[in-house]
């Protein structure tokens, strides 16, 4: 069973965007980035990573590195 991640830093950087940094049991680490335009972007601890431009576009990448993208209808390309 997975173990909770534990969060080990978190603020604020000087364009207003917020972070945190995480890691679990293992010793593995991740972070978690929210922008102020609406995007984010978490690099997960079991090594995943998702992105998300805030405009309708998303991409997954699994620890294995598939990939897998997302658009909607209002995505600003």
């Amino acid at each position: 069973m997975p173990s909770q991640d534990q969060i080990t830093s978190q603020g604020t950087n000087s364009q207003g965007n917020n972070y945190d940094t995480r890691s679990d049991s293992s010793g593995n680490t991740g972070y978690h980035y929210s922008n102020n335009n609406g995007s984010y972007y978490y690099s997960n601890t079991n090594g995943s990573n998702y992105y998300n431009s805030g405009n309708g576009y998303s991409q997954y990448t699994s620890s294995s590195g598939d990939t897998s993208k997302s658009y909607s209808s209002n995505d600003k390309k």
